[in-house]
Parts: structure tokens; sequence; C-alpha cells
């Protein structure tokens, strides 16, 4: 009965971020729990423009501030987390715009994977190659069964970068990265649960995010602080070593976008992707 009450409550809060704000990031912060969700809210496939990033960025850093108990980043779409970054923003780019573009994930990623909160992913449908970054910087992931999850890259003719390579290799070793990594692969809901990619499978969106809040639960008689000290400390040299690398990453991020491999490949992507979707 409790689950069944829940459930119901969550339909109303699904039709709430499926309405036009004129804002891509929705925040709602759970008053009695503490726990906020940062719903992705940019139809028809929640990709990632620079306008996204920077509503993104500034919510985690606001949610940050604010001292909340847990953070779950999910999609206000019915079938799709997120298609990952923007095509537009990395095909025949603008060098000043893509490099803003690159900086505001950057910072994203360090504001994640560093955050003092429990994160979870809480995803359904597709959920590739920035749209698995952004997961990977969390703690735990939940996905909705039936749904696809990787790091594909090499498809678009792109390589990773080294930050997104060593991303998934925290989560299922090196062996198994690299295989994924340089075939493109995406992995189903019960690949990814079976190498570890994910923590967890739900029916549906409801349960999904029930799951999420459970995971942040778990850390409710832990002093914040200690815990919030503990995570950084084990996150330290990543994050540290990230800042260092970052200049070098934007110069990388840049000479890949205007290659001729990578321009072919992604103009084959999106010609393919167009057919697929007509």
């Amino acid at each position: 009965m409790l689950l069944l009450r829940r459930s119901a409550h969550l339909g109303k809060l699904w039709r709430k971020f499926s309405t036009d704000s004129g804002r891509l990031i929705d925040v709602d912060v759970d008053r009695q729990s503490g726990i906020a969700s940062v719903i992705l809210q940019r139809p028809p496939v929640n990709s990632m423009n620079l306008e996204l990033l920077t509503e993104l960025s500034a919510a985690l850093g606001d949610l940050e501030n604010k001292k909340c108990k847990g953070v779950i980043l999910r999609s206000s779409l019915e079938k799709i987390f997120s298609a990952g970054l923007d095509f537009k923003e990395l095909y025949k780019p603008k060098e000043d715009r893509l490099k803003t573009f690159w900086i505001t994930f950057q910072d994203i990623w360090i504001k994640l994977y560093g955050h003092s909160a429990p994160t979870v992913a809480c995803m359904h449908g597709t959920t590739p190659a920035g749209a698995c970054i952004l997961a990977l910087g969390c703690e735990y992931r939940v996905m909705v069964k039936n749904g696809t999850i990787g790091l594909n890259e090499t498809q678009m003719g792109y390589s990773a970068p080294p930050w997104f390579i060593e991303s998934m290799e925290d989560i299922i070793g090196p062996r198994k990265s690299e295989i994924a990594l340089t075939t493109g692969k995406m992995f189903s809901t019960d690949e990814a649960l079976d190498i570890g990619l994910i923590d967890d499978i739900a029916e549906n969106r409801e349960e999904a995010f029930i799951k999420s809040e459970a995971f942040c639960q778990l850390f409710k008689n832990i002093p914040l602080s200690a815990r919030a000290a503990t995570k950084k400390l084990i996150r330290k040299k990543k994050i540290e070593d990230f800042i260092k690398n970052r200049a070098q990453d934007l110069i990388d991020c840049y000479e890949d976008a205007i290659s001729d491999a990578a321009e072919e490949g992604l103009e084959s992507f999106i010609k393919s992707s167009t057919k697929k979707n007509t």
C-alpha cells in the first residue's frame, strides 16, 4: 500500500516536470528528506547543449552550497534519460562556443564527482556517451529495464577523452573497458548490471526513483560532515589529476572536433540516426 501511494505521488511529479517552464533543468527538493531531484527537461531527447549544461552546473553548485541530503539525476521525458552531448555543439564547431561548452562540461563532472551529498543516476531509456559520463560520476546507478548505456564515441568518429576512459575503468575494470570503448558498445540493462556498470534494475521509472531515494537514505544516520570528508578523500586524487590536466583536455577536445575523421564520423552517425527515427 505504501508503494502504491508513493507511486501515485510520483505520477503527479512526472506530469509536473513535463510541463514547459522555459528552463532546461528543474530542481525539486523534498522538504522532509532533504533529497534533491535534478531533472533534465529538454525535449525531444534531452541532448545536452551549452545552455542545458550551464543550468546543470549552476544547479549542482547551488545544491552543494545548500547541503542537501542527496542528489538524484533524472529525466522528465517518457522514453529517454538523455541522448548525451548535443551533436550540434561538436559538428563543425565555432571555437569560442565549443571551448565554453567543454569547460562547462568539465565543471559539471568536478561538481558531480566531488559532490558532498550521495549522488544517484536514475535512468530510463538510452544513456550514451556524455549522458553515461554523468551516470559514472554518480555514486549509484539505477536503470529501468530495456534501457541501454555506454560510451559509444568511436561510433561517431571520436576517441574517448582520458577522463571518460578512467571513469569507466573505475567501475568495470581496464579489460572490459578496453573492449567496450574501442567497439563503442552500448550495454543493455541486464548486461550493464552483470558487469557492474549499473547497480540496480527497476521495472519502471517510479520504482527507479524509489530505489534512488533508498540509496540516499542509507546515509541518513551518518554525520554529513564525516561522510562528505570520507568521500572527498576517496575521490580527491582523481579530481586533482583532472584539474591538473583539464587545459590539455580542452585542447584535445577542440582538435578532435575539427579533425576530418570526427567530422566525417559524426556526419555519418547523424545521417544514420535520422534514418532510424524516420
